[in-house]
C-alpha cells in the first residue's frame, strides 16, 4: 500500500496576521508561484489580490485560503475560495487554485474550465471510458477533484465566517486553465501525479479493483462490498455541520472508516435526504491541486446525491432523457433547480444508508 494515515479534527491554524506572515516568509524564501490560468504571465498580481487569511495542514501539505467568494456566471453559481497549495513543506513552488462546493455538498478543486457562447462548465477531473450499446462514452470521474475529507469540515466552517461573500468574476480565468469547447479531459498538471501513483496497482486501495458493486442493475438490495471495505459506523472520525438551500436547511456530515481501516466514507444528511459521497483513500500523497493522487473505485450508483440530474435534453434530435438516477427511482424535481430531481427513493433503499440512518442519525437524535 501507499503510505496511509488516519487523522481527524483538522482545524485552521493561527490568526490572520500569523498566516499572512508565514505566507510572506515563503515568498521571501524564494518559493515560486505557479498559476495555471492567465495569471501565469504575472503571478504577483494574485498576491496583491488574493492574500490568504487562513491556513490548514494535512500530512505534509499546507493549504492557505482567503475568504469565501462567489461568481454567478458559472455553473452552480460558483461559491469558492482562492486557495494556495504547498504540496510539501519544503516545496519550492506554491499553486493558486479554486476550491468550490458542488451540488453533493463536497468541496472540490476544479481541474480546468470552459466558457464560451456554447459551453459553461467547470472541469471535473480525470476521465474514463465505457462501452454501452456498442458506443464508447468518455465521462468525468468527478470524485478525483474531491478535496481530502479530512479538511472538509474546516472548509465548511470557514465558508460560514467573514460575513458577506464578495462577487469576483476575475478569479476563475486567472487561476484555472481555459479549455476549448467539449474538452472534458484535464491537463497534464492534474493527470501526471495520478499516473505516477498508479504505476504499482497492487499498492492502490483493493489493488485498484472496485470496493463496491451491484449484482443486478437498478436493484439497491444487490449491493455488495469487497470484504473489509464496508463502512464501520462504530468509527465516526469527524462530524460537521453546514446548511443548504437545495436540501432545505441544516446539513450534517459524518466521516466514517471502512472496517479494514483502508478507506473512508463521507455520509451526508439533510432534513429529508441521506446519501454517500464516493469513498476516498487514506493515502498521504497530495497533488498540487490539493487532492489525493489516488482514488477508490466503486459503483457510481452507490453515491447518488439527494438531488441528481434527470431531464430531457432538447438539444438532441430526437430529444433524449439525461438521467444520473437508476431507472425507476426518479422523484419530484427540485424547486430551486428543476433539472435535478429527488433521488431519495434510491438512496434510502441502499443498505449502508439504511444502517447509517439507524446507527448514526438515530443515535444523534437521542443526544
Amino acid at each position: 500500500m501507499l503510505e496511509t494515515r488516519i487523522v481527524s479534527g483538522v482545524r485552521p491554524i493561527g490568526s490572520p496576521q500569523q498566516v499572512a506572515q508565514r505566507f510572506r516568509d515563503l515568498l521571501e524564501a524564494g518559493v515560486r508561484i505557479r498559476a495555471a490560468g492567465t495569471a501565469r504571465r504575472d503571478p504577483e498580481r494574485l498576491v496583491r489580490r488574493y492574500f490568504p487569511r487562513h491556513e490548514l495542514r494535512l500530512f505534509d501539505t499546507t493549504y492557505f485560503l482567503g475568504d469565501l467568494r462567489h461568481d454567478p456566471s458559472y455553473e452552480g453559481k460558483l461559491r469558492f475560495f482562492v486557495a494556495w497549495v504547498l504540496p510539501t513543506r519544503d516545496s519550492c513552488e506554491i499553486y493558486p487554485r479554486v476550491f468550490s462546493k458542488d451540488y453533493s455538498l463536497v468541496w472540490r478543486a476544479p481541474s480546468h474550465f470552459i466558457r464560451s457562447a456554447h459551453e459553461n462548465w467547470m472541469g471535473k477531473g480525470e476521465v474514463r471510458s465505457s462501452v454501452e450499446d456498442g458506443y464508447e462514452t468518455t465521462y468525468s470521474v468527478e470524485e478525483t477533484t474531491n478535496l481530502p475529507y479530512e479538511i472538509q469540515p474546516a472548509l465548511d466552517r470557514l465558508s460560514r465566517e467573514g460575513g458577506g461573500t464578495p462577487l469576483d468574476r476575475r478569479a476563475v480565468p486567472l487561476l484555472l486553465r481555459q479549455a476549448p469547447d467539449h474538452r472534458i479531459e484535464p491537463y497534464e498538471d492534474f493527470v501526471a501525479p495520478r499516473r505516477r501513483a498508479r504505476r504499482s496497482p497492487r499498492k492502490l486501495p483493493h489493488g485498484g479493483r472496485p470496493v463496491a458493486w451491484f449484482t443486478r442493475p437498478a436493484d439497491p438490495a444487490s449491493l455488495r462490498f469487497a470484504a473489509g471495505f464496508e463502512p464501520d459506523f462504530r468509527r465516526v472520525l469527524d462530524r460537521s455541520r453546514s446548511a443548504s438551500g437545495l436540501y432545505g436547511g441544516a446539513i450534517r456530515k459524518f466521516r466514517v472508516l471502512s472496517r479494514n481501516r483502508e478507506i473512508q466514507y463521507l455520509f451526508v444528511a439533510g432534513p429529508r435526504h441521506a446519501w454517500i459521497v464516493p469513498p476516498q483513500a487514506l493515502t498521504t500523497g497530495i497533488t498540487s491541486y490539493g487532492v489525493r493522487s489516488v482514488d477508490v473505485i466503486a459503483a457510481e450508483d452507490l453515491c447518488v446525491p439527494g438531488y441528481e440530474y434527470h431531464f430531457v435534453d432538447h438539444s438532441t434530435r430526437p430529444p433524449s432523457l439525461h438521467s444520473q438516477i437508476p431507472a425507476g427511482f426518479a422523484g419530484a424535481p427540485s424547486a430551486l433547480d428543476p433539472a435535478r430531481v429527488d433521488a431519495s427513493a434510491w438512496t434510502d433503499r441502499l443498505p449502508p444508508v439504511r444502517r447509517f440512518r439507524k446507527l448514526v442519525l438515530g443515535r444523534a437524535r437521542k443526544t
